[in-house]
């Protein structure tokens, strides 16, 4: 397990030790399924970090607060550890600390999602019968 986290990786050429690319990162930590729709949020304004939007190259470091919306759902993590791996589910759980806030907002919007009553659902015939026409024909003349 500790082969896929790489915390503090030592970085000294470029004096990025114990940072990585946001886009990265949210892949790592599974919160999309490639890096190009991580990057695509990134650039939609889907993912803030502390609050400010960003693009996809901005380094991010243990202590970060990253506001991530997939859906109707909002999440608030603090990054807890730096990877550049994508390894399984189990250690990118470890990768950051959802607040407390965010999940109980995220429980009480399922709750109301879950509650609101189903859409009506239309089911289109495509072109009317004839019968249909001459039943809206009738009730266009009583209207007149």
């Amino acid at each position: 397990m500790a082969a896929y986290l790489a915390i503090m990786r030592p970085d000294t050429d470029s004096g990025t030790a114990g940072r990585v690319r946001i886009d990265k990162w949210l892949w790592t930590a599974r919160f999309f399924k490639t890096r190009s729709l991580a990057v695509e949020a990134i650039e939609s304004g889907k993912v803030l970090v502390t609050d400010d939007r960003v693009k996809p190259a901005k380094l991010i470091q243990v202590g970060d607060m990253v506001s991530v919306r997939l859906g109707p759902y909002t999440h608030v993590v603090t990054v807890r550890g730096i990877s550049e791996r994508r390894g399984p589910a189990s250690v990118a759980v470890t990768l950051y600390e959802e607040t407390s806030e965010s999940r109980a907002a995220r429980e009480k919007l399922s709750e109301q999602l879950r509650m609101a009553p189903a859409a009506f659902v239309f089911e289109e015939k495509g072109r009317p019968t004839k019968r249909d026409r001459r039943e809206i024909e009738k009730l266009r003349d009583e209207r007149r």
